[in-house]
């Protein structure tokens, strides 16, 4: 969960990931930082995220970036 709070903290450093409850409802991730912050899992992580999968719900929380991040075979 660090290393997704990390790779948040670089797209958007204006914001205390470690605070906020749902990044999408409050204004902290808009569709682009969502593209950027795909690249940068793939990167990291070492998958490939669809396109199918940018959406609002995959994003709200470190959990659920978690969650998109395991099902495609990151941090295990």
């Amino acid at each position: 969960m660090e290393e997704i709070i990390k790779i948040l903290s670089g797209i958007r450093p204006e914001y205390d990931f470690y605070q906020e409850s749902n990044f999408i409802e409050d204004g902290i991730l808009d569709s682009f930082d969502m593209v950027m912050l795909v690249t940068a899992l793939d990167e990291h992580y070492g998958i490939k995220i669809l396109g199918t999968d940018i959406i609002p719900e995959n994003f709200t929380d470190t959990a659920s970036i978690k969650r998109l991040v395991e099902r495609y075979g990151g941090m295990e």
